[in-house]
């Protein structure tokens, strides 16, 4: 059994949906960012960088592993699926999965942060945070055009941009004219397991939610 400690973000997702379509046992803990919980000792003994998702695998000596992406790695290989066994092909999937966790996670954030949650709407950054967001899809467009799936067939690499790239209008990205994305995030969002996997856990309806995420960037 493995416990999965999150919360309803896209990083949270990555890793419900990949336990979701691998068919893994496991427990939902969710964490309430706007307590703090994840900065609570208990948790930095599983993640010490303090954020989520983050597992607790029970049936391998309840070994710890934090960091969405490489959560995703662990359990595709620990499952012998969503990822292929061969070097160049194992090598596709990681290079688009690095390309979500360093270019499109990273910038949707900021993204959302300052379009969203920041105390004062300082626009030159929300612009460069949108151009940039725009720009990395464009690339996900630009390779969809020729594939059906980012790396081969379908992986974590797809989970991971997929989970990014489908809350585009929240920090008011425009995807307008990228067809081939949004086939990709169409199909995606149409696998019964991804459902499933964004509801793990649901997202609750908070008329504060806006504020207690300002509160915590203070």
């Amino acid at each position: 059994m493995i416990d999965l400690y999150t919360a309803p973000t896209p990083n949270g997702h990555k890793v419900s949906i990949t336990l979701e379509e691998l068919g893994l046992p496991y427990n939902v803990h969710e964490i309430d960012l706007s307590s703090g919980a994840q900065k609570e000792p208990w948790f930095t003994a599983i993640n010490p960088n303090g954020r989520i998702p983050a597992i607790v695998d029970r049936a391998n000596g309840d070994f710890p592993v934090f960091e969405s992406g490489a959560v995703m790695l662990y359990l595709a290989e620990r499952a012998g699926r969503l990822i292929p066994a061969d070097e160049k092909g194992r090598s596709r999937v990681v290079q688009w999965l690095m390309f979500q966790m360093g270019g499109l996670g990273p910038m949707m954030g900021q993204a959302n942060v300052f379009t969203r949650y920041f105390p004062e709407q300082i626009q030159p950054a929300i612009d460069r945070y949108r151009r940039e967001s725009r720009r990395l899809l464009e690339v996900l467009d630009g390779h969809l055009a020729r594939h059906e799936y980012l790396a081969g067939d379908y992986s974590i690499a797809d989970i991971a941009n997929f989970c990014w790239a489908r809350i585009y209008e929240w920090p008011g990205v425009d995807i307008s004219g990228l067809d081939h994305l949004a086939r990709w995030l169409a199909a995606i969002a149409d696998r019964p397991a991804v459902q499933r996997g964004l509801e793990k856990p649901p997202r609750k309806e908070d008329p504060d939610r806006i504020e207690k995420a300002r509160a915590m960037l203070a």
